[in-house]
């Protein structure tokens, strides 16, 4: 009728997929971000940096490229979880060279001695294999010229722990090696870190399979929501 606007009614860009696809790009952005932000604060740290300066670079990939990427990323995903359950043990051999390496090196750095305190103490373990793997480190081998405290010892977080004692005691681990195998498992956690990762797995598998699955999901939902707009937006342009 005349005097009244003439609404046009076709094809037109999903609302829901448009949002929804910028949700989940802010989300892992955010996360992407916090994990940026919590490795430059380590490394600034860890130099003692007072001032750094980062430049961002800020990239908008169109839509298809998006979904290319993802797709890209979510094979490369697939093909390495078959890799791995097809050279698991070739991946086992792989983690025991890695752990008894970061043993040998347990005093050299600061990040590294944490990081395997936190193993040992997490999973109840010491070594790769057991106790015997800290002959590895130069402080803690039971050589007679190791003129070292920790001779024959091992870190505090293989001792188990006293719920009674409050105070951490960090000496726990000293001498202990010199005792009897049998009596050692009175103080310390005598078995092996890659055999407790492994238990671990078994333990949680569905807890793992399933963190898998779910971002493999998301995955997927990100690159149909991209399908979808890229869809939409053909749509609108062949009315043009």
């Amino acid at each position: 009728m005349p005097g009244k606007a003439q609404h046009f009614q076709g094809p037109q860009v999903s609302c829901c997929a448009k949002y929804l696809l910028f949700a989940s790009n802010v989300l892992f952005w955010l996360l992407g971000a916090a994990f940026l932000a919590i490795g430059l604060w380590a490394w600034a740290e860890k130099l003692n940096v007072t001032r750094a300066s980062v430049h961002y670079i800020m990239v908008w990939p169109r839509t298809p490229k998006f979904s290319v990427f993802l797709g890209l990323i979510f094979f490369l995903e697939l093909t390495a979880g078959v890799l791995a359950f097809i050279f698991k043990d070739w991946i086992k051999d792989q983690l025991n060279f890695f752990i008894n390496n970061n043993v040998k090196a347990y005093r050299d750095d600061i990040d590294l001695q944490n990081l395997i305190d936190f193993a040992q103490e997490y999973w109840s373990c010491c070594g790769a294999h057991g106790p015997n793997d800290w002959n590895l480190n130069i402080y803690f081998n039971c050589t007679d010229s190791n003129p070292s405290r920790e001779r024959c010892g091992v870190p505090f977080s293989c001792c188990v722990k006293d719920p009674a004692e409050d105070v951490l005691n960090t000496q726990c681990g000293y001498d202990v090696r010199l005792k009897l195998e049998l009596e050692q498992q009175t103080f310390i956690h005598t078995k092996g870190c890659a055999g407790q990762f492994e238990k671990w797995l078994q333990d949680n598998l569905i807890v793992v399979a399933g963190t898998f699955v779910g971002v493999a999901l998301l995955q997927i939902f990100g690159i149909c929501l991209a399908q979808n707009l890229v869809s939409d937006i053909n749509a609108v342009k062949a009315n043009w």
